[in-house]
């Protein structure tokens, strides 16, 4: 039987996870790319995953997601969005980026040319609302701390919007 990589604590609870493309690449610049994340998120909710909220960013993204099959939900959404991301760089021919995949993979991937995704995730285990409430502020300000937006509701790639009572661009689970 495989390792795992993820320590989720009870799948019944919501966990804050973090994806980091590798050396911090910045490859969701494009709405094409961040479209392929969001498509798989979307796959993912109709088999079952809660979303309760997200951002992403240009080289990573922030989710907090529930899942009776979370570890094996977040391998395959990044083990998917992986290959199409790739495919996509090199149909686009994309090559500064292609390059740095393939300069920082690590050592014993031989398996592969490229390495998309730092490996782990750190799940946090959200224990009580106070917790989540906290997470979901961090995740929805991340895009105004860093500068892009002066509120939150702008970031188009956010659940901010639905916690504002506005249409977002997934479905967010807010029942809690």
């Amino acid at each position: 039987m495989g390792r795992s990589r993820y320590k989720i604590t009870d799948p019944a609870l919501p966990h804050f996870i973090t994806l980091t493309v590798l050396h911090w690449i910045p490859v969701f610049t494009r709405p094409d790319t961040v479209t392929i994340l969001l498509d798989s998120l979307r796959y993912l909710i109709r088999e079952g995953l809660t979303l309760y909220a997200y951002v992403i960013l240009e080289n990573h993204c922030h989710l907090i997601v529930q899942s009776q099959h979370l570890d094996r939900d977040i391998a395959r959404f990044k083990s998917c969005t992986a290959r199409q991301l790739l495919d996509y760089l090199k149909k686009n021919k994309v090559k500064q980026i292609l390059e740095q995949l393939a300069f920082y993979k690590k050592a014993h991937k031989k398996d592969r040319a490229y390495q998309f995704w730092q490996e782990g995730v750190h799940p946090e285990w959200i224990q009580n609302e106070a917790m989540l409430r906290q997470k979901v502020e961090y995740i929805h300000q991340n895009p105004v701390k860093r500068g892009y937006v002066d509120e939150a509701v702008h970031w188009c790639y956010s659940s901010a919007r639905d916690y504002a009572g506005k249409e977002g661009l997934l479905e967010v689970y807010r029942g809690w």
